[in-house]
């Protein structure tokens, strides 16, 4: 799964990468964070039709992690939909409708996991973990395969500027042998070269896309401060001098 991240990089070096062509205000005034948790705003990567016309234009928007869909009563079901397995999202209602017309690229610099452990000698039913922070192996952004879904409060009148609400989720799938060893599942992370035709909303069916290798990855493993959502900043992607792995997942 994933549940935490970090996206840090700077907004107009995101737009020069993905070549977006207008940035939301409210994204460009997103702070960064070493510590993203569900429910937290996030900045997505969209491409969409301004109303009345026909030219599509890739945008960078805010969006909340956790996917609200259109019917739910209010938007806490949010909190339980920040991921979308691949291998069922079709079969759920919840995905399957912005998977065919709301893809989207769900920026980050990197993720988190945790590492389960052996039981320690002492007799301790608690499992140790180890921390790992999981990023892109060459420069640039962790572009994570994406949807989004509109919805709107009905308890707000017509005039309210927060009546809308745009949510998005993440999409997993089986991890590689290579990140096997630390979590078995591990978002999907596309490559450069499927960015243009996931955003494509032309694109109807983009179920190959599912099956395409994840950009290149390397780990680390990091300190326990990363646990708490009330901790942030760089230190939190320091390699753990003294990790609680005996064998540390380098890849």
């Amino acid at each position: 799964m994933c549940g935490r991240f970090a996206s840090f990089t700077d907004t107009q070096n995101l737009a020069d990468e993905l070549a977006i062509a207008e940035i939301a205000e409210d994204a460009r005034l997103l702070p960064p964070s070493w510590n993203v948790a569900p429910t937290d705003p996030v900045r997505i990567v969209v491409e969409r039709a301004a109303r009345g016309s026909d030219e599509v234009t890739r945008s960078l928007q805010l969006a909340r992690w956790g996917l609200v869909p259109s019917w739910a009563k209010d938007p806490g079901v949010g909190a339980r939909m920040i991921n979308a397995r691949s291998e069922t999202l079709l079969d759920k209602p919840a995905f399957a409708k912005p998977f065919a017309a709301r893809r989207c690229l769900v920026l980050a610099d990197g993720y988190y996991e945790w590492r389960k452990l052996s039981l320690p000698a002492t007799g301790s039913k608690k499992v140790p973990k180890q921390p790992y922070w999981i990023h892109p192996a060459d420069a640039g952004v962790a572009a994570f395969a994406g949807l989004y879904e509109f919805w709107r409060n009905p308890a707000a009148s017509e005039t309210d500027p927060d009546r809308w609400l745009v949510s998005t989720t993440v999409v997993t799938r089986p991890a590689s042998d290579s990140m096997a060893p630390i979590h078995d599942r591990m978002p999907l992370v596309l490559p450069r070269d499927a960015w243009d035709t996931w955003l494509d909303p032309t694109v109807r069916d983009a179920s190959d896309l599912l099956q395409v290798d994840n950009a290149p990855l390397t780990t680390r493993p990091v300190g326990d401060a990363v646990g708490s959502v009330q901790n942030d900043g760089p230190s939190l992607i320091e390699r753990d001098p003294e990790p609680r792995d005996p064998e540390p997942v380098l890849v």
